[in-house]
Parts: C-alpha cells; sequence; structure tokens
C-alpha cells in the first residue's frame, strides 16, 4: 500500500473527503518529522515510537577481519512499534475488521460517501435559513414596538415647552405694569406736592394787605 492508497483507503474507513483526509495525513507527517528532528520522540499510543537516537563513539570490531576499531559517534532514527501493535499484528484475529470497499478502496463506496456528505450539508443549511428567519421576525417587533414608544416622549416635550413658554410671558407682563405704576405715582405726587405750596403763599399775600 503506497501513500495514495493510504489516504484513499482512511477516507473510504472515516467517510470523510479524499482531500481532507490527505491534508491531514500531511499534517500529522510534517508534526512528527519536525519533532523528531529537534530530538523529542513521539510516541502513538497503540502504534509506534519515533525517536532520534545518538551513539556515542565506542570501540568495536571488523566481523571480516576481526580487528578492534573504533566507531564514530552517529545519530540514527529509530521507529519502534508499541506492544500493542505487536500483538495485534501477530494475531491476526484481534485485528479492526474493515467494511467492503475499505481495502481494496472501491470508488464506488467514495461516491456514495460524498453523496450522503452533501445531503447533509443541504439539510443544514436549510436548517440555519429557517432558523435565521425566525429570529429575524421578533427583532422587527421589537423595533417596532420601540418606534411606538417613542412618540410619547415627543409630546412629553412639547407640553414641557409650552408650560415652560407660558409662565415666562405672564412673568415678563407683571415685570413691566409693575415697573409703569410707580413711575405715574411718583410724577403725580411730585405735581401736587409742588401745587400746595403755590396756593399757600398767595393766601399769605392777600392777609397782609
Amino acid at each position: 500500500m503506497n501513500r495514495r492508497e493510504l489516504i484513499r483507503a482512511v477516507a473510504a474507513r472515516t467517510a470523510q473527503d479524499v482531500k481532507l483526509v490527505e491534508s491531514v495525513i500531511a499534517g500529522a507527517t510534517d508534526v512528527i518529522t519536525a519533532v523528531v528532528a529537534k530530538g523529542e520522540a513521539v510516541t502513538v499510543q497503540g502504534f509506534a515510537k519515533f525517536a532520534k537516537v545518538e551513539r556515542a563513539a565506542r570501540m568495536g570490531r571488523n566481523p571480516r577481519t576481526g580487528e578492534q576499531i573504533r566507531i564514530k559517534a552517529s545519530k540514527r532514527v529509530r521507529v519502534s512499534p508499541m506492544k500493542a501493535f505487536k500483538d495485534t499484528v501477530m494475531a491476526p484475529g484481534q485485528a479492526p475488521r474493515l467494511e467492503r470497499g475499505v481495502w481494496p478502496t472501491s470508488p464506488e463506496l467514495l461516491t456514495k460517501q460524498a453523496a450522503a456528505r452533501k445531503e447533509a450539508a443541504a439539510a443544514r443549511s436549510a436548517s440555519r435559513t429557517s432558523s435565521g428567519t425566525a429570529t429575524k421576525a421578533p427583532a422587527k417587533r421589537a423595533a417596532a414596538k420601540a418606534t411606538t414608544k417613542k412618540a410619547p416622549a415627543k409630546k412629553a416635550t412639547a407640553r414641557k415647552a409650552s408650560a415652560t413658554t407660558r409662565p415666562a410671558k405672564k412673568a415678563t407682563a407683571t415685570r413691566s405694569t409693575a415697573k409703569r405704576a410707580p413711575a405715574k405715582r411718583t410724577a403725580a405726587t411730585r405735581s401736587t406736592a409742588k401745587k400746595a405750596p403755590a396756593k399757600r403763599t398767595a393766601a399769605k399775600k392777600t392777609a397782609r394787605r
């Protein structure tokens, strides 16, 4: 099984899109490679362990001649299968059972799964649109209520304006009358006060004669 066959088999097993499975496998490969390259081991439970091993320099023997030779320090990648994976592979009866068409992968199975995914997506979009229209109706009602509530506010402002303008006019009228009345009284009192002494002086002149 090569990489392409693996992707198609996984897509048929999980009922997912082939392109999605390909991106996931590519991402998993990139992550494992990058982490192991930094010197950290990656363990997939039930499958395998990926690690970079460093060997120090040591003395060894040449298998052909039997001479002692010095082996340089080296690095290598070690992929060790986990115990559960070993046990399952060695006992095929315990291995997972694959449905028909998974391996070898059947193109008909992939087309059926793609049609089922399209139907599910269409049903989801229909349910979303129906729920969206249901939520929009209360919003319109709330807006209409808000506009009806704003009308009394305008009436209240008009009443307040009329109430504030009327007392102002009355106050100005009373102030003007109050100012004018004392002016007339003072003029009358001044004229009478000046005329009274004149009459008294005329009476005194007649008495002297």
